[in-house]
């Protein structure tokens, strides 16, 4: 998995990438084709916004949060991000079928 770290208005010192880092290894623990991880962390005024795209093979996974302080909203950001891929690995794998030859016929 390759992961980029970004800021607007912001500079990315090796504390946050290390924290981000950390927080959004999380997804390879449930899921292993993550094929790239874009991270942009933002901050306005009084909000601090870390936004998160996750490629996959065959999905693209976009999520954000908001905070008033930049590392819990890149908590936010982790536990959203963890439950979309679980949601989506559960969906890919409950979509296996039993294959018509032995699919037993009702009888009347």
């Amino acid at each position: 998995m390759s992961l980029s770290i970004s800021g607007r208005h912001l500079e990315v010192t090796p504390a946050i990438r290390e924290y981000v880092l950390n927080k959004i290894s999380r997804i390879t623990r449930h899921f292993d084709s993550v094929i790239d991880t874009q991270v942009m962390l933002s901050i306005e005024r009084l909000k601090h916004t870390a936004e998160v795209t996750v490629h996959m093979r065959g999905k693209d996974i976009h999520c954000a949060a908001s905070d008033e302080n930049l590392y819990a909203a890149i908590d936010l950001l982790a536990d959203k991000i963890d439950r979309q891929v679980l949601k989506h690995k559960s969906k890919t794998q409950n979509y296996a079928h039993e294959p018509p030859k032995r699919q037993v016929l009702a009888t009347e």
